[in-house]
This record gives C-alpha cells, sequence and structure tokens, in this order.
C-alpha cells in the first residue's frame, strides 16, 4: 500500500476581512468574539466594539485577526499618540489611556490564572506604574538598506513581519536615545557597504549612552570614526560576531545603573539582560524588600539572579543570600557588583535550573526564603526541586502570566498559599505586565 504525501492546504480565509462583534478581551487586551462557530482573538480590538478585521491565522478552533477600521467603538479608546502606531510592532494599546491600559491587562491576567489554579480571589495590591513614555532605557533599531533602490530604512519592526516601518523618533524611549535615528540615517549611507549594518541597540545607563552597532563586515577605522564623530557623547561598540564587543573609543566606561533606594550601583556588560523601565524596577525591588521583610538571621536564595538585581538588596539586611544564574558571565558579574558595593554576604554560583540540581553548595534546605525572576518559559524544571527545600516564603517575579499560572498550581499542591501579587506595568502600551507573587506555606 502507497501512501500519498498531501501538502497541507492553506486556508482560504488567511487575509479575509470579516466582520466581527467584540464580547469580551484576554490577558494580553486582545479582543475576544466568534466567527463561524470558532473563537476570535482580535489585535487592536476592545469589549464591545464592533469591527472590520483581516484574518492573520486560521486553525481548526479559532482565528486571530487584526483591527482593519472600527466600526462601533469603545468608550474606552483614544486616539494614538505616536503617527507610527499603526505600522510600528513595538506597542499594541495605544489605542487604550494608560491607566485603562494597565486594568484591562491586570483583569485579563487575573482571569487566567484563577481559571488555571481554581483560586476563587486573588490577594490583589496596587499595580507599580510609572511614566508612559520616555521610559525605556534599552530597544533595538532596525536599519535596512536596499541595495537596488539606494534607500536606507531605520525603524522597528510591523507587526507580525521582519518589514521595517521607518522611524524618525520614538516617544517611550528615553529623551537621551532619541538623535539615534537621525545619526543613522546621516552615517549609514556614508560606509561604502552600507548594508553590512543590520542593527543597533541603544542603551541609557544612567547619564551616558552605549550604543552597540551590529555589523555583518569589518568596518575601517575611519568607517567606525563616522559614527563616533557623528554623535561624540556617546559610547560606540562594534559587533562584528555575536556577543564580541570591539570597543570603537579608547579609555570609554562601563556601563551601570543605580538602585538610589538601596545605595547600590551595578556594572554590566552592554550585551547583559537589564530591566529596560528604571523607574519600575526601583520600585519593583523595593517592594521585594517590603513583602520579603529579610531580617539578619535570613538565608536566601535567589534563583535566575542574573546580576544581583534582588540578591545585593536581600544581601543588605540578611544573614546570606546565595544567588543562582543560568549564565557564567552574569555570575561573574553578580560576584564583582557584590565587591563592588562591599557586599561580602553574597555567593554566586551558575547552573541550568532546568535541569537536576543534584548535591551542590547551594542546594540544601537552609533558606527560610526563596527568590525566583525567570525568563517568559518560567521555572517549570526548576519548581520541583525548589518545593523540596522547603522555605517559609517564596517570592516569584513573572514576566509571563501564562507560565507563572503554571508554575503557581505547582505550589499551590505543594502546601503553598497565594499571600500577595501586584502587576508591573513595567511596559506601557504593550500587552505585556509583569507579576510578583508572595507564596507562604
Amino acid at each position: 500500500m502507497v501512501t500519498l504525501y498531501k501538502p497541507k492546504q492553506k486556508s482560504q480565509h488567511l487575509g479575509q476581512q470579516v466582520k466581527l462583534q467584540v464580547e469580551s478581551t484576554d490577558y494580553e487586551v486582545n479582543g475576544i468574539g466568534r466567527w463561524q462557530q470558532k473563537i476570535a482573538f482580535v489585535s487592536g480590538a476592545l469589549a464591545g466594539e464592533q469591527v472590520l478585521a483581516k484574518v492573520t491565522e486560521d486553525k481548526t478552533h479559532f482565528i486571530k485577526a487584526r483591527v482593519e477600521r472600527v466600526l462601533k467603538a469603545s468608550p474606552l479608546r483614544v486616539t494614538p499618540f505616536c503617527p507610527h502606531y499603526q505600522l510600528c510592532g513595538g506597542c499594541q494599546l495605544q489605542h487604550v489611556a494608560s491607566a485603562e491600559q494597565a486594568q484591562l491587562k491586570q483583569q485579563g491576567v487575573d482571569e487566567l490564572i484563577r481559571h488555571q489554579t481554581g483560586l476563587g480571589e486573588l490577594p490583589w495590591q496596587p499595580l507599580l506604574t510609572g511614566p508612559d513614555q520616555g521610559y525605556r532605557r534599552k530597544a533595538r533599531i532596525g536599519v535596512w538598506f536596499d541595495r537596488k533602490r539606494k534607500q536606507l530604512t531605520v525603524g522597528f519592526r510591523e507587526s507580525a513581519s521582519k518589514t521595517l516601518t521607518p522611524i524618525n523618533t520614538c516617544a517611550v524611549l528615553q529623551p537621551q536615545l532619541q538623535p539615534i535615528f537621525a545619526v543613522l540615517q546621516q552615517v549609514v549611507p556614508q560606509l561604502s557597504e552600507p548594508s553590512a549594518i543590520t542593527h543597533v541597540e541603544v542603551i541609557a545607563a544612567e547619564q551616558q549612552v552605549f550604543l552597540i552597532v551590529r555589523h555583518t563586515k569589518q568596518l575601517t577605522t575611519a568607517e567606525q570614526q563616522l559614527f563616533v564623530t557623528a554623535w561624540p557623547e556617546a559610547v560606540w561598540l562594534g559587533e562584528a560576531e555575536a556577543g564580541q564587543l570591539t570597543n570603537w573609543q579608547p579609555n570609554a566606561p562601563s556601563p551601570r545603573y543605580r538602585l538610589s533606594e538601596q545605595g547600590l550601583e551595578l556594572a554590566f556588560a552592554a550585551t547583559d539582560f537589564i530591566q529596560v523601565n528604571p523607574q519600575l524596577n526601583q520600585q519593583m525591588v523595593s517592594l521585594a524588600l517590603q513583602w520579603l521583610q529579610p531580617h539578619a538571621e535570613d538565608n536566601i536564595l535567589d534563583l535566575y539572579a542574573g546580576m544581583g538585581n534582588f540578591s545585593l538588596a536581600l544581601a543588605q539586611r540578611a544573614k546570606l543570600v546565595h544567588g543562582v544564574e543560568g549564565l557564567a558571565t552574569m555570575v561573574q558579574q553578580a560576584t564583582a557588583n557584590a565587591q563592588l558595593n562591599g557586599i561580602t554576604n553574597a555567593q554566586f554560583w551558575q547552573a541550568d535550573l532546568h535541569l537536576a540540581w543534584g548535591k551542590t553548595d547551594w542546594n540544601n534546605p537552609i533558606y527560610q526564603k526563596i527568590v525566583l525572576d525567570p525568563a517568559r518559559a518560567g521555572a517549570e524544571g526548576a519548581m520541583p526541586q525548589l518545593v523540596k527545600l522547603k522555605p517559609a516564603q517564596i517570592l516569584y517575579i513573572s514576566c509571563n502570566a501564562a507560565t507563572f499560572a503554571r508554575d503557581a498550581k505547582v505550589l499551590l499542591q505543594s502546601g503553598y498559599q497565594l499571600q500577595k501579587i501586584a502587576g508591573i506595568d513595567m511596559f506601557p502600551h504593550t500587552s505585556h505586565l509583569e507579576l510578583m507573587a508572595l507564596f507562604s506555606r
């Protein structure tokens, strides 16, 4: 018997414009309606609205669509302040006022967590919020030079696309980063091969701007100097290969940021992960201290510790802090930051927390409190091992409500109770809401 391969047929509905009545929104503030017995998730739509939307994905039980025209608007809808909003994929919620955005996100997250965990009511604390413009201290600027048309585009990717939309200014970037768009427009066309530049990462480290130029071919010293001359106050770094930086200026400083409420200064490499919203990062660290109330007899374990963003603040009050991080370079940076701040009771180790922990100096049931701040994938592999340590309190910081709900269920089934939870509006005008939750035995 011969089985013939039949290619999967492309959905006839992709690209089709459909009329939808939006009934509610999900945890990312996408509209939810129904179309031909399927659930419809509609980006850019609000509850109570009637819209014309373009189908972008068609599955067996649901479709995804994007609003093309609003036929009946919600009272919550406002005019976006950015002229690039309809094309740029950076922001998803400028059609809603900032205060309402955060509330809608929290409502959606509340429903998701309760549905996944079976909890009746969540002990929500006040939302952490900050400025809704000029807040972002780090971003990646796309660069594309069309060789045939000799045309340069500098900007951000469009939503669900690799296409760049040209940007001259970005309202959510910190003001000191705004010159980057004009500088790239000025310098890149002067290069012998403008297409060698693929993107530039901008970082505001306190008052100093750092710029990482990603280039696929080596630039001459003269070409590097074109960038430096165009913006001499900034620190320019080249990145011909991922993670390998070349400083284009002699004696340039290293990036640092401060946690002023704790009197801490943290150094980092320009390629390291840092929270992009400094105001909310400070609030988040201070709230962690407020909830955990670390004292001189506490042994604390900080998982996914990074460069010590939480570890060092905790160590100022605790007996000892052990930090564990997956990247060896970040472990080295955290150790250096402890020395920089004169902290002697914090130690750091490298380990893949999603694998079996085994017998280590830090994997011991000596901790009264554990902090974890995983990436978007959450801490699924770490949860069963974490609960074996039986700490009295666990503080979970999450950037993904879905994986948080999954991991929280493990804690609840292991005898922990959810004491407090707070939304952290780290990225105003986007669909993301970060969370901080305190679990106690």
